[in-house]
């Protein structure tokens, strides 16, 4: 016999699926305290990539233009070194870097909305190894937003 509800559950996915059981999930940041829309609300994954996107592009350019000569692995390895150095300082102090200001995010850190020094390190060090960023919890945050216990919010 062919059970249409289960193989509709099994395309829908794990969460769709335990919704039908029962789970109630919330919506993400709820957890956090944070509003479900709006400022303050958790950023989404698009606007994260198109922000990283802007910010490891501006570093590209400023690698390929003031240090090496022409496109090669130089150039990748610089533009890294300095994305590092510039998501320490700006999300350090001012809580954003160019590409997070130009799509409206900006990161908080969960206890006292202002990420620190130490933290925006920790943060920014996890982000250039990349597999954490790529590790989400249910709330849209990456490994390296939890180990740092930040979060990246929309202005």
């Amino acid at each position: 016999m062919d059970n249409r509800q289960a193989i509709g559950s099994w395309l829908s996915g794990p969460r769709a699926a335990a919704e039908q059981a029962g789970a109630d999930f919330g919506y993400r940041g709820e957890q956090l305290g944070l509003p479900q829309e709006g400022p303050g609300s958790i950023a989404r994954p698009g606007r994260r990539l198109g922000a990283l996107a802007v910010d490891w592009g501006l570093c590209l350019l400023i690698a390929y233009g003031l240090i090496t000569d022409g496109y090669d692995q130089a150039t990748s390895n610089w533009a890294l070194l300095i994305f590092f150095v510039l998501g320490v300082l700006t999300v350090g102090t001012v809580g954003f870097t160019p590409g997070k200001r130009l799509f409206g995010l900006r990161v908080a850190a969960l206890d006292t909305g202002r990420v620190s020094p130490p933290r925006a390190l920790l943060r920014t060090f996890l982000l250039c190894l990349a597999i954490p960023a790529l590790i989400w919890d249910r709330d849209g945050r990456g490994l390296h937003d939890r180990l740092a216990r930040t979060v990246e919010v929309r202005i």
